[in-house]
């Protein structure tokens, strides 16, 4: 068994800190950003159960610090609570687990899922309010069975990570949100910055101007809650630390420094392909044909996300550019360039030495 989770010294080129498995697409919402385009019933190309047990295998000699199952809808798979038991119970792997607030999820217990060996569940409030999230969902009830998911896992000992994709028709609801945050009192709340894949569009994106103001707005609260906070595909919320505190400590505490797709990050889907991340529909192999340590480690692709020297236009400029790198699934999405610079920061750089925690 591993020691509890910790960040230590990370080798980014060996190991992802994070690795997201979507161990099924099925999934009963219709989500405005759903980065899968989730589909109602199990994907018959799906991993198999004696083919997930061999990839638990692969993971754990690739070592991520953690596993994230999620989907879709992982609850869908009537091998879960296997699955989870081979990777936490056989292999030490800290596992996290991702599900989708559904009357499924309601009607399973939570501590059973503790015992199995989940560490953490994320659970996604992307609206303040019951109209906003649920018509973001595009499901009712979504936000009820969210908050009363919140409760079962507080009561079972599972902490809880909110996960907020903010996107141009929320970015309003920022001070209902951190008010909402503090009501639920999770361990984490994850702000995704919206990448334009899947069901969501070059429509859904804010202006970096605004962006930035929620990010620094997003500081303020960070520096008093009682909660970590931390950004997904918002990786220029690093600089806006620094620049305040003119230290990556804060930084460091929430996920290393440096953290992007493909560069500590890395993603299988539901029928094996392996990719930088769920939002970076780049495939450099499959699971059922290749090593998923050798991609991680060895892969072009992933060697190249993970040299800063890569990047391009302001994120290749930029002082802050191994803090933070900047989205290289949204440089893709809205440039066609996977090391263009990230087109929701409005930062200008000023040059000179690299700063670096």
């Amino acid at each position: 068994m591993k020691p509890p989770l910790g960040f230590g010294p990370l080798d980014l080129a060996r190991s992802p800190f994070i690795l997201f498995w979507e161990i099924t697409r099925a999934c009963a919402l219709a989500c405005r950003h759903c980065r899968a385009t989730a589909m109602p019933r199990m994907d018959p190309a799906q991993l198999d159960h004696e083919e997930s047990l061999r990839l638990l295998d692969e993971i754990a000699e690739l070592d991520p610090k953690m596993l994230v199952l999620t989907g879709g809808d992982p609850m869908m798979r009537p091998d879960l609570l296997d699955l989870i038991r081979c990777a936490h119970g056989e292999h030490g792997i800290h596992t996290s687990l991702s599900p989708s607030a559904t009357p499924l999820l309601l009607r399973t217990d939570f501590r059973e899922l503790k015992e199995a060996g989940i560490q953490r569940m994320s659970l996604s409030l992307d609206g303040a309010s019951r109209p906003s999230h649920d018509e973001f969902r595009g499901v009712s009830h979504t936000f009820d069975r969210t908050l009363t998911a919140v409760d079962m896992a507080h009561e079972a000992g599972i902490p809880v990570q909110i996960n907020t994709t903010i996107h141009r028709g929320n970015l309003h609801e920022m001070e209902d949100f951190a008010d909402l945050m503090y009501q639920l009192n999770p361990a984490m709340w994850s702000v995704f910055l919206i990448v334009p894949t899947g069901r969501a569009g070059i429509e859904d994106l804010p202006d970096a101007e605004e962006v930035e103001l929620m990010l620094e707005r997003l500081y303020e609260i960070a520096r008093d809650a009682p909660f970590d906070v931390k950004t997904t595909e918002g990786h220029h919320y690093r600089r806006i630390v620094v620049q305040h505190e003119r230290s990556a400590e804060r930084v460091v505490r929430r996920a290393p420094p440096g953290i992007r797709d493909g560069r500590g990050v890395a993603f299988i889907s539901h029928t094996g392909d392996i990719s930088p991340s769920g939002f970076l529909p780049l495939v450099a192999g499959n699971v059922r044909e290749d090593s998923l340590c050798e991609i991680y480690r060895e892969h072009p692709l992933f060697v190249n996300l993970r040299n800063h020297d890569r990047l391009k236009g302001k994120c290749g400029g930029c002082e802050f550019r191994t803090l933070c790198g900047g989205s290289r699934s949204r440089a893709l999405s809205v440039h066609g360039d996977v090391f263009a610079e990230d087109p929701l920061c409005a930062y200008q750089p000023r040059g000179g030495q690299a700063v670096v925690a």
